[in-house]
Formats: C-alpha cells, structure tokens, sequence
C-alpha cells in the first residue's frame, strides 16, 4: 500500500466531479485556477473543510454537514477572513454540489483563502489587502489509510516532529499552513515504513495523527487527549464521543504519555477521511492482540451503520441530498462538557438529545 519512498498514491480516486462551487456560483472543474502570486501560495493563507457524502438507501447523504462548515466559519473568524458567504449558503453550496456531481458517494472540499486583486496586487505578508476567494470540490475518494486497514489496522510511528503549540498556530482552526506540519509527520512515517506517524505535543504527550485525532482503550475505558494537547476539535472525534455514550462506554477526555500508547488494550484514529481506524502497532511494538479490538469494533459498527443511514444518529447527523432537508439545526453537535475536581482533569461529554 505504502512505498518505502513515500511516493506511491495512497488514495484511490476514481471519479472527480466536473464543476467546482465558486463564490456562490457553478464553473467547470477546469476553469478553477488561481494566479500564482496569490497571497495563499506564498503566506500559507487558506482555511478549509473534508466532508464525507455517504451512498445509503435514501441516496447520498453528506455527514454532519453543519457541523463541518461552522468548524469553517470559526476558522474564518480566527484568521479574520471576513467573508460574505453565510452558513447556510455554503451548507446549500455543498448539498448542490453533490446533485451536479451524480455521484452516491464523494469527498467534499470547501477550501476559503486569500487570493490576489490583479489590478492592485499586493505581494507582503499583510494578508488584508488581498480578496478572499471561496471553492467547494468533490470527489469519490477511498479510504484514506486503505481498504484493509478498516478491519486490520495500520502500523504507526510516534514522530519526531511535535504539534505546533496553541499560542504559535492556533490547532482549533483547519489552516493549510497547520498542514506543513501535517507533511512532515506524514512523509517521516511514510519514509520509515509506516502507514502514519502520532505527534506530541510540545509538552511530550500524545497529540494525534497527522490528520487524524486518536483514541485509546485502557480495559474498558476509552481515551482521548483533550483540546490542550494541540489538536483539532474533530467532528468524527465528537461523533465517536457520542457514540461511546450511546453504547454505554466510558469515554474520558485526558492527558496521555507516550508510553501508555505501547501498554494500550486497543488504539484506534478517527477523522473524516480515516473514519475508524483501528492502530495495531506503534513504533513496532504490537498493541493489545496487534489488531481491530472488540470496543473499537463496536463503535466502528455503528459508525458505519450510522453513515449508512442504517441506524438512528444521536441527532440528526445526515443531510440527505435527494431531500435537501433543512440544515439549520444543531445536527447533535453539543460539544457540553462536563467536569470534575480531581488532581488531572477528567471531562466527560454529554450525548446531545435526539431531534
């Protein structure tokens, strides 16, 4: 799956969707190009969004999309791209997209950044001279780690390159130049043989994967580090939250050293492209029976069968777009937290009500 040089196409693509939402409107997939001396080629100054359409009975059905594109609009608002395009309209751009595309099944790319004013160009690093340009793409993408590892797991590495710390680059938004750091974990493990690499943070605990974030099994508990460890606020990671709480299973939010990931009953990533991914080694030492364990089994079942529009969500996480149902909900995303005093926080989260 996985050259030694790292160069191999680790995912398949098959189909690409032939028109591109811009700016509100519809162009070819060809006509979709922007100047090379915009401000995002060279400064890194792009935000965007991965959002998996599912194939179910009820034709295709874009997960969590709300959710997806307020995570957008709040990394707009900390990188002050102040944008025209309300929630709805991309949540709508999104939906139409799809329709055009003909497609059951697609990856979603809504991408927002800072393009180049070619009758006064400006060529600094002050990013608010320069228009902002917004696109949504879509294309039928496989699985991100391969077909095989969603029941045998990957081998991962723990990285030599640490997670940005919070007050350098902000992990709560989805920057692409956050994802510079993203390549360098990704080609180190590439490079040594692995499937994908596991940062820490810059205090020596865990992080996440370089686009995934990460949960652990500990007996019958399962484990994920907390905001503070430098990672994105993952809506598959808020979905498995909720899901463990649908299966009656302990999740806790915490601090995790390196060495507990050799001690693990079960690992496992999570994320919009990976979905669940069940970890089977890291660093080569094999973790718990060295593949899918039970718990992750469990919680990947109903995923998938969530996704599939097969099983009743803890709210309403699937956009039907045959349907076009209103997406001005809350869609499940509670994000409540709740906390308790002991001597290393432990936060607990709330499944949100069914709608």
């Amino acid at each position: 799956m996985f050259s030694k040089d790292g160069k191999t196409k680790d995912v398949a693509t098959p189909r690409i969707c032939d028109v591109v939402w811009h700016n509100g409107e519809f162009i070819n997939w060809n006509d979709a190009r922007v100047h090379v001396m915009s401000h995002v080629l060279h400064y890194g100054s792009s935000i965007f969004e991965g959002i998996r359409c599912y194939s179910t009975q009820q034709g295709p059905a874009i997960f969590r999309l709300r959710e997806h594109m307020q995570r957008l609009m709040n990394s707009a608002k900390i990188y002050r791209m102040d944008h025209p395009w309300t929630l709805d309209q991309l949540c709508d751009g999104a939906v139409d997209l799809v329709k055009r595309s003909e497609m059951d099944q697609c990856y979603i790319r809504p991408i927002l950044f800072r393009s180049l004013d070619e009758k006064n160009p400006a060529f600094g690093v002050n990013p608010f001279p320069n228009p902002l340009a917004c696109y949504i793409g879509a294309w039928d993408w496989g699985k991100y780690l391969g077909e095989e590892a969603i029941e045998r797991g990957v081998d991962v590495c723990v990285s030599t390159w640490n997670r940005l710390t919070p007050n350098s680059m902000p992990a709560m938004a989805k920057s692409g130049a956050n994802y510079m750091n993203s390549q360098l974990i990704k080609m180190e493990a590439l490079l040594n043989g692995f499937a994908e690499g596991i940062a820490l943070d810059d205090r020596g605990y865990v992080s996440e994967g370089s686009g995934e974030n990460l949960f652990m099994v500990a007996g019958d508990v399962v484990l994920t580090p907390p905001l503070s460890s430098s990672i994105l606020p993952g809506i598959t990671r808020d979905s498995v939250i909720q899901i463990c709480q649908e299966l009656g299973i302990t999740v806790k939010e915490r601090t995790i050293q390196r060495a507990a990931l050799y001690l693990a009953d079960e690992l496992f990533f999570s994320g919009t492209a990976a979905e669940v991914t069940p970890i089977r080694s890291v660093d080569r030492i094999t973790v718990g029976s060295g593949g899918r364990g039970p718990i992750t089994a469990k919680i990947q079942k109903l995923f998938f069968e969530i996704t599939k529009g097969e099983r009743q969500a803890p709210g309403n996480w699937l956009t039907y777009v045959n349907e076009k149902k209103d997406t001005s909900n809350s869609n499940g995303y509670s994000g409540g937290i709740k906390s308790t005093t002991t001597e290393e926080p432990v936060l607990e989260y709330q499944t949100a009500p069914s709608e």
